[in-house]
């Protein structure tokens, strides 16, 4: 009687997919708590925008800030322009993580105001 050969996964490809899983979760879990801040980040300029004057609008934002707990960039890191009665605020800023030895992740950050009031 002629054996048949079973198929599946061997243990070296779930040791093999499992260690993916653990160095992709590992970047993950440096990066959330960035990708976190930078939403309330977008969330704070929006609110900050409505106010009348450039000064207002950096000292509303670091208001906010301190509040959500935003600790990258602070009010006097906003580009603001007036184009008219209405106030476009937008940041960019890079966070760093070391990984290992001399691999580093770098995250590029870009937000702005949404339009109207």
């Amino acid at each position: 009687m002629a054996h048949k050969r079973q198929g599946g996964a061997s243990i070296l490809t779930i040791i093999f997919i499992l260690a993916v899983l653990g160095v992709v979760g590992a970047i993950g879990l440096q990066a959330f708590p960035s990708v976190v801040e930078y939403q309330a980040a977008l969330r704070a300029i929006n609110k900050a925008k409505n106010e009348a004057t450039v000064p207002s609008v950096r000292a509303a934002f670091d208001r906010y800030a301190q509040v959500d707990d935003i600790r990258t960039i602070q009010g006097k890191d906003l580009t603001i322009a007036k184009n008219g009665d209405q106030i476009d605020v937008s940041f960019a800023y890079e966070k760093e993580f070391h990984l290992m030895g001399p691999a580093w992740l770098t995250l590029k950050f870009e937000g702005q105001s949404r339009p109207g009031r």
